[in-house]
C-alpha cells in the first residue's frame, strides 16, 4: 500500500500525533504501522495514569506550558468521549522542617506555571484529606489526576481511523531507505518518498 504519511509506533504519542494529522490534513493518506497485534500494548498501557497538573516544570518553559494545557485538554476529551477518570488531588507532603522552603518554592513555581487551585496547607488539614498521612506542611494540588491511558488511546485510534486513517497492526518496521526522487510536477509533491519494509 502507498500513503503520505506513516507513523511508526501506536503508541499514544503515535495514535495522538497521527490524529493531529489527519485532522489538520484530511486529503492525505495516512497510516500508523504498528508490531503489535493491537494499540497501547506497551509503556501506554503500562504507566503511573497520573494527569501532571503542572507543579514541577520551569517557569516560562514550553514544558510547563504544554503540561498544563495538556491537563485541561485531557480532562475536556474524557468528558466528551466518557472515559472515566479520577480527579483525585495530590498531595506533596514536608516531613521535615528543612523540607518547608522547598516546598513553598514549588507552590510559587505551580502560581506562575498557572497551576489551578493551589495551596498550602498545615498538619490538622494534611490528616482531614488523607487519615494516613502525617506532615508539617503540604502542598495540596486539586488538579491533579488519574486515567487508564490505555483508554484514551485506544480513543485516538478510533478517532484517526474514523477520519479515514489506516492501522496496520502486526506490522514491525525491519527497514526504510529513500527512493529516487520525485519528479518536481508529483501530484503528492513529496520529494523524496520513504520505502518503509517490514519482516513479512
Amino acid at each position: 500500500s502507498s500513503f503520505d504519511v506513516a507513523v511508526v509506533g501506536a503508541g499514544i504519542v503515535g495514535l495522538a500525533t497521527a490524529r493531529e494529522l489527519i485532522q489538520r490534513h484530511p486529503s492525505l493518506a495516512l497510516a500508523v504501522l504498528e508490531k503489535e497485534q493491537e494499540p497501547a500494548h506497551h509503556q501506554s498501557g503500562h504507566n503511573s495514569g497520573v494527569i501532571h497538573s503542572g507543579i514541577y516544570y520551569t517557569p516560562g518553559s514550553l514544558k510547563a506550558k504544554l503540561c498544563v494545557q495538556g491537563a485541561a485538554l485531557c480532562y475536556k476529551y474524557c468528558d466528551q468521549k466518557g472515559i472515566p477518570y479520577k480527579q483525585c488531588g495530590k498531595l506533596i507532603v514536608a516531613v521535615e522542617h528543612d523540607e518547608i522552603p522547598r516546598l513553598k518554592a514549588l507552590y510559587e513555581r505551580g502560581l506562575q506555571n498557572n497551576v489551578p487551585g493551589l495551596k498550602l496547607i498545615g498538619a490538622k488539614e494534611i490528616q482531614e484529606k488523607e487519615p494516613f498521612c502525617r506532615g508539617l506542611m503540604a502542598l495540596d494540588s486539586p488538579y491533579t489526576g488519574i486515567v487508564d491511558y490505555k483508554q484514551v488511546a485506544q480513543s485516538y485510534a478510533r478517532d484517526f481511523q474514523e477520519a479515514g486513517g489506516t492501522i496496520l497492526t502486526d506490522f514491525e518496521v525491519t527497514n526504510m531507505e529513500m527512493a529516487k526522487e520525485s519528479s518536481p510536477g508529483s501530484e503528492d509533491g513529496l520529494k523524496y518518498p520513504v520505502i518503509v519494509r517490514n519482516k513479512k
